[in-house]
């Protein structure tokens, strides 16, 4: 199913994909849709991504991509809905995952 790739590898960098854009997603949830920084919170983990897949030697093909398609959005939504729930508890949230995470602990 996924050509050469080792299904474990292809699991891994899915995950890590999943969780580089949890603080990307929160970080756009705050910001003007199509703006020049929403871009930025989108397309600036793409570069990461593609060096977990080198590192661990996973090939592009049409079922990694998917999953990783996948992975990648499903990281942005949650991080859009972490967002959305910080702010309901604390009454605003930032742009910062991080920093509202201590708020909330705090």
């Amino acid at each position: 199913m996924f050509g050469g790739n080792h299904i474990s590898h292809v699991l891994l960098v899915a995950f890590l994909t999943f969780l580089v854009n949890i603080p990307f997603g929160y970080w756009r949830a705050k910001l003007k849709p199509l703006s020049k920084e929403w871009f930025l919170a989108v397309h600036l983990p793409v570069p990461l991504i593609v060096i977990f897949r080198l590192l661990f030697g996973v090939h592009l093909n049409i079922p990694t991509f998917v999953v990783f398609v996948i992975s990648f959005f499903a990281g942005q939504r949650v991080g859009v809905f972490l967002n959305r729930f910080i702010e309901r508890k604390l009454g605003s949230s930032s742009k910062n995952i991080f920093a509202d995470l201590m708020r909330l602990k705090g």
